[in-house]
């Protein structure tokens, strides 16, 4: 059995790209979603709470059309490569996230894209 200690010390020196990496890693391994296991673990997670005071990444979430509906679906389209198809459907499902766990500075970018585009968004 694997020393924890030495487990929790290994995990600590990941990047963050490295941490999100292993979390896909772990949720396909284990049939599970990162979501699921922050149900179960409850907020007394442990180590993991200090690491969200600065938050690091973020996601861009769509949360209305502002009317321009044909103008928000094609800024989706550029900054996801969606088709048509696909970006129509995630426009019409607002609140939606269109990316990801981005850094700071390429959601401040997507949100203003999506803002002139005539969209509400909000970064969480």
């Amino acid at each position: 059995m694997a020393d924890l200690n030495t487990l929790v010390e290994q995990l600590s020196e990941l990047t963050v790209l490295e941490a999100a990496e292993l979390s896909k890693l772990l949720e396909e391994k284990w049939g599970v979603s990162a979501a699921a296991a922050v149900a179960v673990a409850g907020p007394a997670a442990g180590p993991a709470a200090p690491a969200e005071e600065e938050q690091t990444e973020f996601d861009v979430v769509l949360t209305g059309d502002g009317g321009k509906k044909i103008n928000v679906i094609k800024e989706v389209r550029a900054i996801t490569g969606l088709g048509l198809t696909e970006a129509k459907a995630l426009v019409e499902a607002a609140p939606k996230a269109v990316k990801e766990a981005v850094n700071k500075e390429e959601a401040a970018k997507i949100k203003a894209q999506l803002e002139a585009a005539g969209a509400t968004v909000e970064l969480k």
